[in-house]
């Protein structure tokens, strides 16, 4: 039996996140309205090859072998396989397979540990891992509610989703709730969880330098409309208003609770639970719930011999990864069987941890891995540039977007070890485990 090798991360790029302006509930807005979810991998895509091709002469994308691509909802323009086609309009070489990924919010690190597990076990030496997701032109579930449309063959049409535990199933926001009931957590915290993301966000955003090694600016053409999704004319032209528009920064991040701490703590203790009333102890808000937007991002992964050979530098290397599959109605706590197998299998402890970068897709189940893992909930390890609740949960491109986070802060920061953690739809978890080089 050959022995396994060892899979470095070479690079790790992501857009800017943009804010969602749900184009189908026909709310105006959205920083990538007009961007494709295509033109968004494509911009790390192109970036995460040229970059290394610049830096390193003799690296040659040919030597691709798969690009894997996380993404949730499957259809439209982020349908007919978008990794493959991905492929084709950033002009990357035909020789590159590719493959779309969905394991709900799981889907962008699946991607890099599938990408990764198949280059340790000698599967090729060169892969890339990709997310993307535009939550602009395609809400979360739109994939499971279309059939409602058609009138044809929906989610539910087996007979045993009329069975136990089956129609029991809630939204992510409620099992938030029971987590909350569970381990008896107070707002007051959730809130204070979600204050301390984006202070996070906002100064990590402020380090120019170190921010702009991994966010890519993005280009596209803005076409105007109305509120009612009408064009808007240019007076002069009598055609539609356009204009070329870059974005270089996340559009999502509230610098207000780092310049005025009290009336950013004002803003988000006045907001009104989603999910359960107040009145009844319902505490999850938009204040301390992961943002709905757009963005992607990708990783360049290779075998330790192809790196060493071609003279590349890697910022990392993947020392585990797992999965786990957990309660489907308090769904989001799978990442912490996951989280215990992945540090289990590159034997270390969470003490040994310089960041612990658990997906923020409500501040819930983040406070639940601190007491279970049995860290500070203000530990500095936690998310050190900030998650998705200021940030965003571009839901295929989460896990890609984070892990590149947590990889560039162990480097920028002479820090070694980092796991990341991210929970998934109807209970799933996965956890990977890096080093920095």
């Amino acid at each position: 039996m050959k022995e396994l090798k060892e899979c470095v991360i070479v690079d790790a790029v992501r857009t800017p996140i943009g804010k969602s302006g749900r184009a189908q509930m026909k709310k105006p807005g959205g920083s990538f309205r007009e961007c494709s979810a295509q033109d968004l991998l494509v911009t790390v895509l192109r970036s995460v090859v040229d970059r290394t091709k610049e830096k390193y002469p003799n690296f040659d994308p040919k030597e691709i072998e798969d690009l894997q691509v996380g993404c949730l909802s499957q259809l439209g323009e982020q349908g007919g396989n978008i990794a493959r086609i991905a492929i084709m309009l950033a002009g990357l070489p035909k020789e590159i397979a590719g493959a779309t990924v969905n394991r709900y919010c799981n889907a962008g690190l699946q991607a890099i540990n599938t990408a990764a597990n198949a280059i340790r076990v000698g599967d090729g030496d060169i892969c890339i891992a990709a997310g993307v997701e535009s939550m602009t032109h395609y809400a979360m579930g739109i994939d499971m509610q279309i059939t409602r449309q058609i009138k044809k063959y929906p989610l539910f049409m087996s007979p045993g989703w009329a069975n136990e535990p089956l129609k029991s199933l809630v939204p992510q926001g409620v099992s938030a709730e029971l987590i909350n009931d569970k381990y008896g957590f107070k707002r007051e915290e959730l809130d204070q969880f979600g204050v301390w993301s984006h202070q996070k966000a906002a100064k990590a955003m402020r380090n120019e330098a170190e921010y702009f090694k991994r966010v890519v600016p993005v280009s596209f053409t803005k076409r105007h409309t109305d509120e009612n999704m009408h064009q808007i004319k240019d007076e002069k032209t009598g055609k539609q208003k356009v204009e070329e528009v870059t974005i270089t920064k996340d559009q999502t991040i509230r610098e207000v609770y780092l310049d005025d701490p009290e009336k950013g703590w004002e803003m988000i203790s006045n907001l009104k639970p989603i999910f359960r009333p107040a009145e009844k102890g319902g505490m999850v808000t938009a204040g301390n719930s992961s943002q709905i937007v757009d963005g992607a991002a990708a990783t360049l992964l290779m075998s330790r011999e192809k790196a060493d050979e071609l003279g590349i530098k890697p910022m990392a290397r993947i020392l585990s990864t797992a999965v786990a599959g957990g309660d489907p109605i308090i769904m989001l706590l799978a990442p912490i069987p996951a989280m215990r197998r992945a540090l289990d299998r590159a034997d270390l402890t969470v003490d040994d941890m310089d960041v612990i970068e658990p997906n923020e897709a409500f501040a819930s189940p983040c406070l639940a891995f601190s007491k279970d893992f049995g860290y500070e909930l203000d530990d500095p390890r936690v998310n050190p540039t900030g998650g998705a609740i200021a940030i965003g949960h571009p839901i295929g491109a989460s896990g890609v977007i984070y892990f590149g986070e947590m990889v560039h802060y162990l480097k920028n920061n002479n820090k070694k070890y980092g796991v990341q953690l991210m929970c998934g739809g109807f209970g799933v978890g996965i956890a990977t485990v890096v080093e920095a080089l």
